[in-house]
């Protein structure tokens, strides 16, 4: 697993068609404010949604401020899953630094 900062991301996901950005926050937090296309798998669910994840794509696993996010994506590695980029700062870094427009929240 690899840190990104949202700049890094934003870039990869404008240039690299296998990126998926997953979502790991509840979804309260998801309804309130995303990154487009993402997609929502809840941190609780993660243990079941393994299977979702495969060789022929990186994914970049999000939450608000990073720390839940990279807790997943350590626990992916774990099963063996490659080629992860943790999202630092979140979603709330990510609403500085590239999406001003997203809703903030607490």
């Amino acid at each position: 697993m690899q840190e990104k900062t949202p700049q890094q991301i934003n870039e990869m996901i404008k240039t690299n068609p296998i990126l998926k950005v997953i979502d790991v926050r509840e979804q309260w937090e998801f309804d309130k404010c995303h990154i487009a296309n993402s997609t929502h798998i809840p941190m609780g669910k993660i243990p079941d949604s393994v299977d979702f994840f495969n060789e022929s794509y990186e994914y970049v696993i999000v939450c608000h401020h990073g720390i839940r996010s990279r807790t997943v994506a350590l626990y992916l590695e774990q099963k063996g899953i490659k080629n992860l980029y943790n999202l630092s700062g979140g979603i709330e870094q990510w609403s500085d630094d590239v999406d001003p427009s997203l809703v903030k929240y607490k």
